[in-house]
């Protein structure tokens, strides 16, 4: 297992090179983390739900994704509630207060978790696990599902993954492991410092106190690297791309919303050397822009009401009548209609309201959620990519284009070259995009290579084989 001193330290991106390691090392590694919270969120080939973390791993690991890596997805609808998805289907919403309460539900959650990780590891060999969050929250202790506890069931080894470039690491590594109780402390085997910047001979006195304070060895320093590109699991990537308006470039403004889901559906379109691709919600800047995006939000009703406050439904009405090339994804897509409906109040307290009327559809949400990973047409070529919706639109149109809109259910829909050079082609030259399955598994293997560099994977193979 790779626990984590706090969230955004690399757990995420360390496991899903381990994936890759194990691979190319020939074993047949799987990843697993007991309980998600995100917004992004993936289809499996069986049309079920899990964290789009673990879907990452899976690929990294060259097999299939499923329910049993993640059986447990949280998805926040506001501060303070969340859906719960379990074995990959929604079962509801749940207050936070509530669902971390002992005996507030009739659903045994621990034992789903276990049972699906015993399924897993009958499969596989070694699991990844993956931690959430801090390891040592111990006021939740007697509810984790995901860290210690998980271990203790799993009879896993700890790895303690901390965040150096955010300072205090040597405060929040001991603290993590000295907040642990006795057994649990002996189950942390090493200590993984990630997201090093600078010379790393400069912190050798540091790794020798850290390994005398804490009793652990310190199997790795990672350094920090902006060359190799994985998925994101967090939001808080998004606070380093709220770029501005570039010459010479097509600017794509994708409007950032509060709840907004599964925004790696931008990061093919981003790195597109005719693209400057940003995130925002400043009026001028979407006016400004060349194509502006609605992406995909777990509160399509909420979103909607703030980007009239805010001004950005206007700001989009305005570009689109002034001819820019307007895009909606799956929530972004029901905004651009005329009316989003929810009469059973499955997203809150708001019944109806109108919305930016650029598409000729109206929407009503569902308890039921469409989950699926579908094959599509475009520009006379195949293209793929999956949805995960609440909500139905009156039009069986995968796909609906009109002049300069086009919404969509699909995520994954600007992963396809065909859709890109459509979009960019009145820009310039068409561009030969580049080959989405190759170019990730080149990533995969740069990122092993990145950490086999700098972890010491004799010792971490000696944790794995040792029965203690």
């Amino acid at each position: 297992m790779f626990a984590g001193t706090g969230s955004d330290v690399g757990k995420s991106i360390v496991a899903a090179a381990f994936c890759r390691i194990f691979k190319q090392d020939g074993y047949q590694p799987a990843p697993f983390k007991a309980q998600n919270m995100a917004l992004n969120s993936y289809a499996t080939p069986e049309g079920l739900e899990i964290g789009r973390a673990q879907a990452v791993q899976a690929e990294a690991a060259s097999i299939p994704c499923h329910t049993d890596m993640n059986p447990l997805l949280l998805k926040p609808q506001s501060d303070h509630t969340s859906q719960v998805v379990l074995n990959g289907k929604p079962i509801g919403n749940k207050n936070a207060y509530d669902y971390w309460r002992r005996g507030s539900s009739d659903i045994d959650f621990r034992k789903e978790v276990c049972d699906a990780f015993d399924r897993l590891e009958s499969r596989y060999n070694p699991i990844v696990m993956e931690g959430a969050g801090s390891i040592s929250e111990i006021n939740l202790r007697d509810t984790d599902l995901v860290n210690l506890p998980m271990a203790r069931h799993a009879k896993a080894d700890v790895i303690l993954v901390g965040d150096i470039d955010r300072g205090g690491v040597f405060a929040s590594v001991y603290g993590s492991i000295a907040l642990q109780s006795p057994e649990d402390r002996k189950r942390i085997k090493g200590i993984i410092i990630n997201k090093f910047r600078g010379d790393m001979r400069l912190f050798d006195e540091g790794k020798r106190m850290l390994e005398e304070i804490c009793g652990v060895p310190v199997l790795g320093i990672i350094p920090y690297y902006k060359d190799i590109y994985i998925d994101e699991e967090d939001s808080v990537a998004l606070e380093q791309k709220r770029r501005q308006l570039a010459e010479g470039k097509v600017n794509v403004a994708v409007v950032l919303l509060r709840h907004i889901s599964n925004y790696t559906d931008f990061d093919t379109l981003e790195r597109d050397p005719r693209v400057n691709l940003f995130y925002t919600n400043n009026t001028s800047d979407i006016q400004h822009a060349d194509i502006i995006i609605l992406p995909g939000t777990k509160a399509t009703l909420d979103d909607l009401m703030e980007l009239r406050r805010n001004g950005c439904a206007q700001a989009i009405q305005r570009a689109h009548r002034e001819g820019k090339m307007v895009i909606g994804i799956c929530g972004g897509y029901q905004m651009l209609g005329q009316t989003v409906d929810d009469p059973d109040g499955i997203e809150g307290s708001i019944t109806s309201l109108p919305g930016l009327g650029i598409l000729p559809i109206h929407t009503t949400m569902t308890t039921e959620k469409t989950t699926r990973q579908v094959t599509f047409r475009f520009d006379g070529q195949t293209c793929q990519g999956y949805e995960i919706h609440q909500g139905v639109s009156d039009t069986n149109e995968a796909i609906l284009q009109t002049d300069h809109c086009i919404g969509t259910y699909i995520h994954g829909f600007l992963d396809n070259a065909p859709v890109i050079n459509h979009l960019l082609g009145h820009k310039g030259e068409t561009h030969q995009s580049l080959d989405l399955v190759a170019f990730k598994e080149e990533q995969y293997d740069k990122l092993a290579t990145h950490v086999r560099q700098h972890v010491d994977m004799d010792r971490i193979y000696q944790i794995l084989t040792n029965d203690d």
